[in-house]
């Protein structure tokens, strides 16, 4: 029986190279039968077959200037608000493994993260016409002095920033989620999209804490998930140099599920 054409999924990569994981997150959700779109700023040797490439420029110029002050995936908060608005696709960070299909019908894809209420922001869909995006993006837009949420000691940081940076590298030095999970649970809040939340299992069961999980070959991943589960965060942003350098260990979450979708690791380690 063919997979169903289910809703695109689509994500950014600045670089010319894809780690393991990032090969295996995006063919997860290709598996499903999600249309993969990688949204790309340079020429990327290694996307695996299967996975649609396009340039980043269709969104929005990312200006690597910045990258370079803060982040690769700093822009990408920006990004992925831009691309939803312009596309409707649900935005993948590229080390999201799609375990289930996203329903067709779920129009609020997002999760708290952790202990302290904030959601996350690494697997998203909102409605690409409605207050929240419109909020997000008039943010991006059009940077306050200081994000509205910063606290006294943050906004003592920002004020020490030297002013010859750009003020969104400024903003980053101070609070480095702050165009990230910051502000998508602030403006969440204001409009009231907070409360169409899912809960953390569906696209964060593991903790962040305990992402050393993946790579254990003894540790039992799967006990982690329920009936809701639909994305597992694999937290490469948190991986240990140790596993992004070398191949998983047999039986490893990790080395399972790239035998499951026909990853090399040893193809794809970091350099």
């Amino acid at each position: 029986m063919p997979t169903p054409v289910r809703r695109p999924v689509a994500s950014l990569w600045i670089g010319d190279k894809l780690q393991y994981l990032n090969q295996l997150c995006l063919l997860s959700h290709v598996r499903q039968g999600h249309p993969t779109t990688l949204y790309c700023t340079d020429i990327v040797s290694n996307v695996p077959e299967g996975v649609i490439v396009k340039p980043a420029s269709e969104i929005m110029k990312i200006d690597m200037e910045i990258v370079s002050q803060t982040s690769e995936s700093f822009l990408s908060n920006v990004f992925r608000y831009k691309m939803i608005e312009a596309t409707d696709a649900v935005w993948i960070d590229c080390d999201a493994f799609c375990y289930k299909p996203f329903p067709d019908e779920m129009r609020a894809i997002f999760a708290g993260h952790g202990m302290r209420g904030a959601l996350n922001c690494g697997v998203v869909y909102i409605p690409p016409k409605g207050d929240l995006i419109m909020q997000l993006l008039d943010y991006y837009d059009n940077l306050p002095d200081a994000p509205p949420w910063f606290n006294k000691n943050t906004r003592k940081k920002l004020d020490k920033q030297p002013t010859n940076l750009p003020h969104a590298v400024r903003i980053y030095n101070a609070e480095r989620t702050a165009f990230g999970p910051q502000a998508f649970t602030w403006f969440a809040q204001q409009t009231g999209d907070y409360d169409e939340a899912l809960t953390p299992d569906y696209l964060y069961p593991v903790p962040f804490q305990l992402n050393d999980v993946f790579y254990d070959p003894y540790g039992r991943v799967e006990g982690h998930f329920t009936d809701n589960t639909l994305s597992v965060h694999l937290y490469t942003n948190g991986t240990k140099p140790w596993w992004r350098k070398n191949p998983p260990l047999p039986n490893s979450y990790a080395a399972r599920m790239c035998e499951l979708i026909g990853v090399d690791p040893a193809k794809a380690l970091e350099e």
